[in-house]
């Protein structure tokens, strides 16, 4: 399979709570195939309208946003990075997930993100960004007239993502933007049926690589444990 983009991605293992989101978003991208939607007492628009903009991407937590390979680079030497990269960092326990409200959409973050987890993300973003593309003019242009400001700037520039090292927060969006109605009634539904899936805390135990296909969705590539200790973030 051809891919136009690639993406490191934190992926849930299988169980209640990932089989669920799957359902939620309508795409499992580890078997690249949709998938009908779980039955919610939820009126109005239906799921799929609510998820249609996170869908193509499954569920997950981003690592390193979507990336076209640089000239030179190869899907295979990327491949071989990460798992290099992931042979050499710990895993990080992230603790419960909770569903909040991240502006307009709704998404599943840590009750309380580590440390850690912000400077493993800082390093998988560094370290392979030599795989990255620059960005067109195009690309710079539409992503900086999202309001950046300064500092984000700076991170888009040198790093082709404004949302990347002190910027980072991770998340697992669940839906698109939503109408002030649709979010408190979507979250209202979504509250009730991930209650009994957050008990478990979770740990960040792998990096899954992805690719964009011609059909315009992430698919899996490879998933890689976190197998070992990472030295110290430069300062």
């Amino acid at each position: 399979m051809r891919y136009s983009r690639y993406a490191i991605y934190y992926t849930f293992p299988d169980g209640p709570l990932a089989r669920f989101g799957t359902a939620w978003l309508g795409w499992d991208a580890a078997r690249g195939v949709a998938v009908a939607p779980p039955a919610l007492n939820l009126p109005g628009p239906d799921i799929a309208a609510l998820t249609e903009t996170p869908r193509r991407y499954g569920l997950h937590a981003t690592i390193k946003p979507p990336f076209r390979l640089a000239g030179g680079c190869t899907a295979r030497g990327l491949a071989e990075a990460v798992a290099e990269l992931c042979a050499g960092l710990p895993a990080v326990p992230l603790g419960r997930l909770r569903l909040t409200r991240m502006g307009r959409f709704l998404a599943l973050v840590p009750e309380a993100a580590p440390p850690a987890l912000s400077e493993l993300a800082a390093r998988v973003v560094r370290d392979l960004d030599p795989f990255r593309a620059p960005m067109t003019r195009e690309e710079r242009d539409r992503r900086a007239a999202r309001g950046l400001g300064a500092d984000r700037l700076q991170l888009l520039d040198a790093w082709g993502s404004a949302h990347v090292m002190e910027a980072f927060r991770f998340h697992v969006t669940l839906t698109g933007r939503l109408s002030d109605a649709d979010l408190a009634r979507v979250e209202s539904a979504l509250a009730e049926a991930l209650s009994p899936l957050l008990d478990a805390p979770i740990m960040l135990d792998r990096l899954t690589l992805t690719g964009e296909a011609e059909d315009g969705f992430f698919h899996h590539i490879g998933e890689f444990a976190l197998s070992g200790r990472a030295p110290p973030l430069p300062a």
